[in-house]
């Protein structure tokens, strides 16, 4: 990627997708070019939270509310220590953000982390179309990047897939830290970090948990060391079919029976250490409106998701695993996607969508409390 200053309404830029449809706009924020899968996500808030979460990784992001940028970009709300996404698409950037929080403006932090975006185009269009042929390899291009632009098509679609990629271990610390517990600590959990947000420790150490969050690769020792009530599995980039390590050092632990607890990516690990398969969505989940349904007691979330993979497991009945008895718990009410995995037999179980949900919806943040209540079990 390559890149230069500020391009908002200034430079002509273009979205180019591997099926050959072109979009064409002005640049936002960096002016260059940038290649990734285009995705849409729903969310009408929480752009800077969506453009720093690590999952996003490699993705141009479509964003389908028509304005973006009013509120500024301020210093709190990061969810990690950079933007991911590859690429940014807006339709309606804001010219002046109106924020008493704001620090700067977004098409600045773009510029600022060189990512590269496009505003100005019918993403109301694009979004359908994505929706309609599924999430594909594209491509942004502005200023001097656009001369080519018979080639471009061609410079696409010699992109890897997303298929097949591994980025977690792109994304991941690579050394340990801890979150202390807020007041009283009372659990230590062992938080493995396949892309981690910002808030997921924050939300477990309001609940007296401290935790250590721990690099992709750690090892079972290196788990075990911090002597954990619990182990969680974070969110993450990639393809799950690709995470052979994590999946190994899931099964080391529920071998041992710690309570575990998985989310987004780390459902798909832990239905792969189950013995289910993954497959990739046609277009995905991604934004904070998603409505799921809790088997467990039957009640309606709306959750934030991100997640082009999804987890193979049947809807209806208990399978039988090296683990014991499983079963889907929760699901998305939109298509049937698999949005959750428990075990019947130890303490362990997961979800697919995100209940740190810093930007909200905070239908979800009961979840935490259920992974105390595992670990308050296995004490007692």
């Amino acid at each position: 990627m390559t890149t230069s200053t500020r391009g908002a309404t200034k430079a002509p830029a273009v979205l180019v997708l591997e099926d050959g449809r072109i979009f064409r706009g002005r640049a936002y924020g960096a002016v260059g070019e940038t290649f990734g899968e285009a995705v849409f996500s729903t969310g009408m808030t929480g752009y800077q939270e969506t453009l720093t979460d690590p999952s996003y990784d490699r993705q141009i992001v479509v964003a389908t509310a028509p304005q973006i940028g009013n509120t500024g970009w301020n210093d709190e709300d990061d969810e990690s220590r950079r933007i991911w996404v590859s690429g940014y698409v807006v339709r309606d950037p804001a010219r002046v953000p109106s924020n008493w929080r704001a620090k700067r403006s977004l098409d600045d932090e773009l510029v600022a982390q060189d990512i590269v975006g496009i505003s100005g185009i019918d993403t109301r269009a694009l979004t359908r179309h994505l929706r309609e042929r599924g999430s594909m390899r594209a491509g942004i291009f502005s200023g001097e990047a656009i001369a080519g632009e018979p080639e471009l098509v061609a410079r696409v679609q010699a992109q890897p897939h997303m298929k097949g990629a591994s980025l977690y271990e792109e994304v991941a610390t690579k050394e340990t830290y801890v979150v202390p517990a807020v007041g009283e600590k009372k659990f230590t959990v062992a938080a493995i970090d396949l892309g981690i947000k910002g808030m997921t420790p924050h939300r477990m150490a309001q609940r007296g948990i401290e935790v250590h969050v721990l690099p992709a690769t750690a090892s079972v020792d290196e788990v075990y060391a911090v002597e954990p009530d619990g182990v969680f599995f974070s969110n993450g980039p990639g393809d799950p079919a690709t995470a052979d390590g994590p999946v190994a050092l899931m099964t080391a632990v529920l071998e041992r029976r710690t309570p575990l607890f998985g989310i987004c990516f780390g459902n798909q690990i832990l239905g792969r250490a189950l013995g289910f398969g993954t497959y990739k969505l046609k277009y995905g989940h991604r934004g904070i409106n998603q409505p799921v349904q809790d088997r467990t007691t039957g009640k309606v979330e709306v959750t934030a998701h991100n997640h082009g993979f999804a987890v193979d497991a049947p809807l209806d009945k208990v399978s039988d695993t090296k683990f014991g008895r499983a079963e889907v718990s929760h699901v998305c009410l939109n298509d049937d996607v698999v949005e959750g995995l428990q075990l019947l037999d130890q303490p362990a179980f997961s979800v697919q969508y995100h209940p740190e949900a810093a930007a909200g919806p905070h239908d979800a943040a009961y979840l935490f409390d259920r992974f105390v209540s595992l670990m308050e079990g296995q004490r007692a």
